[in-house]
């Protein structure tokens, strides 16, 4: 009865639930060191907590449920060709069989398609058939069905079950567990994954391209503009009969992420932290002061046919553009940190030494140096993916549970390394490679996120272990290449800061439309004449702010003064 009434009410009121898309929005920048002000946050509902728990807690004996349990829980489905079932396969088995025997509780996998998960989460919470635990990188979602009634309120259950949840708390702790925790009520929707690397954003180039034209790797954006002009220019002598397919530079109709450490470059190094969180609402820095700026840039390249010149018809989870690098058409990108590592036999890089020869690769370069000569990458803070219970949630304790399984070192170890002879070997220093996979043993996505949901990035056992093996996590790749990769994007890094001024409300039901209008806005302005450029990039701004970007500028300004007496956090 409980979800055929939410399903009523829902479903009658998703027409105002607008929401943002896949990764592409954040609720602020981001720390990991700020989690001392949260501790306080609402004490009442920590305060009720052990009472509201106290008569399910009890039913457990050594951790089990005395009579089995059953939750379904929500896994991606990447349409990977020749992947794995991602429902049912070794590492499913590992965790039904680890959650039953250690609690009593069934799992049952519920796949949802990756690239449309926003709409696909919509659709399941209106329906009041969502997965008992949800996952999902869109906060505004959670939020919209949360202010509609359809989410459970994790507080009580973060605070009230501690004592069940050893390996939640060690791993997630009061920073993840509490980052979107109201400062007034401490309502808690969601709690945020970890990530145990926060490498965002490289660029890429040809390092056989380079040595081919005696050209040194550029470290400056003239340099980079002066080597794709060079790929350009020799595309016949690079490609042969296939020079009309050269691109010297990919970044897809994703501007905003895939070009970011370009768009930081610009970005003021002392930027305040106000500035930085009122217009921190979107992840893809549209309304940031230098946005335009870099934008700009890459305008000129694409008019110099430096550019991908149809990248912008071409959206999530097409594989145009990897095809077009694997064939070895592409001669830089900027993309994920290890992008062209991915994907065992099927990468970028494999597909490449097969098609083109032995020291055909992709190599991680930092070219977009900020105004004092340095770099300015921004990261979101430790915070990844989204957990959340939707309100038809009959088995919160077994969820809590499963996300404290999930948590647990030696599960994440395995989800991630498998089976030794079989998608592993161990070296001799006590570390592992990572070995191409076949049938079920296939990871469908990198380190198996998918299924370490409270988990982004290599997590073992120790950190030494950890240490030893990142080089020889990606099946086939030369492990300097990693390395120099991980130090790349690790190069002049610089973690925001948690705000905690509370639910912005003009974020709500905006997010899907924000969104696309900020991409309209990124495709447009890139790929128009350069005489266009500022009438093309001003309509589009003005159109975004009047969609409901200005109302959300407004509101977290008010937001931020209401709080914050300067323009620090401190």
């Amino acid at each position: 009865m409980k979800k055929k009434v939410l399903s009523v009410l829902l479903a009658s009121a998703m027409v105002l639930s607008l929401a943002a898309c896949g990764s592409q929005t954040a609720t602020a920048p981001a720390a990991d060191n700020t989690a001392a002000s949260s501790d306080t946050a609402a004490a009442p509902a920590a305060d009720t907590a052990a009472a509201e728990t106290e008569a399910t807690a009890s039913e457990l004996t050594d951790g089990k449920f005395a009579d089995t349990r059953h939750i379904t829980v929500e896994v991606y489905d990447r349409g990977n060709d020749g992947g794995s079932d991602p429902t049912n396969n070794i590492y499913t088995e590992y965790i039904k069989n680890g959650m039953l025997e250690k609690h009593n509780v069934e799992v049952e996998f519920v796949s949802v398609p990756r690239w449309t998960e926003v709409d696909e989460i919509n659709n399941l919470l209106a329906g009041g058939t969502a997965p008992d635990i949800c996952v999902t990188y869109s906060y505004p979602t959670i939020k919209t069905y949360a202010d509609m009634g359809g989410v459970l309120d994790l507080r009580p259950l973060i605070d009230g079950y501690k004592a069940d949840l050893p390996h939640l708390w060690d791993w997630l702790g009061e920073t993840n567990l509490y980052w979107d925790s109201d400062p007034v009520d401490g309502t808690t929707w969601a709690v945020e994954a970890k990530l145990a690397n926060m490498n965002r954003v490289n660029t890429f180039i040809r390092k056989d391209w380079l040595d081919k034209l005696g050209l040194k790797e550029p470290t400056t954006k003239e340099e980079f503009h002066d080597v794709l002009v060079a790929f350009k220019d020799n595309a016949s002598e690079l490609l042969g009969a296939d020079a009309s397919k050269m691109i010297p530079y990919s970044v897809s109709y994703d501007v905003g992420w895939r070009a970011a450490t370009l768009i930081e470059s610009f970005i003021d190094p002392k930027i305040s932290d106000k500035e930085y969180y009122v217009n921190g609402f979107d992840d893809r820095k549209l309304t940031q002061n230098g946005t335009k700026e870099a934008v700009k840039l890459l305008n000129q390249w694409y008019n110099e046919g430096l550019m991908w010149n149809d990248f912008a018809i071409y959206g999530s989870g097409d594989t145009t553009e990897d095809d077009m690098m694997k064939a070895g058409y592409v001669g830089a990108f900027s993309h994920n940190w290890d992008y062209p590592f991915r994907n065992g036999d099927d990468s970028i890089q494999a597909n490449l030494k097969r098609l083109v020869g032995e020291d055909a690769k992709y190599i991680a370069i930092d070219p977009f140096e900020d105004k004092n000569g340095g770099h300015n990458k921004f990261l979101a803070g430790p915070i990844d993916r989204k957990v959340f219970f939707p309100s038809t949630n009959d088995e919160p304790l077994a969820s809590m549970l499963y996300l404290d399984f999930i948590s647990d070192p030696e599960t994440i170890q395995y989800l991630q390394l498998g089976d030794e002879g079989v998608t592993c070997n161990k070296l001799d220093d006590g570390g592992y490679e990572i070995i191409a996979a076949t049938g079920d043993a296939i990871q469908n996505s990198g380190m198996n996120i998918d299924y370490t949901i409270t988990c982004n990035g290599l997590h073992l056992t120790s950190q030494d272990l950890t240490d030893k093996t990142l080089a020889h996590t990606y099946a086939g790749i030369d492990p300097e290449d990693v390395l120099n990769a991980d130090k790349v994007a690790k190069t002049d890094t610089r973690v925001g800061i948690n705000v905690k001024a509370g639910d912005i409300e003009a974020e709500g039901g905006v997010g899907d439309t924000l969104s696309a209008k900020r991409d309209q806005v990124y495709d447009t302005a890139m790929s128009a004449s350069t005489a266009d450029f500022d009438s093309v990039w001003d309509e589009g701004i003005a159109d975004y702010l009047g969609a409901g970007g200005q109302a959300i500028i407004d509101e977290r300004t008010a937001a931020w003064e209401k709080v914050y007496s300067g323009d620090s956090v401190e």
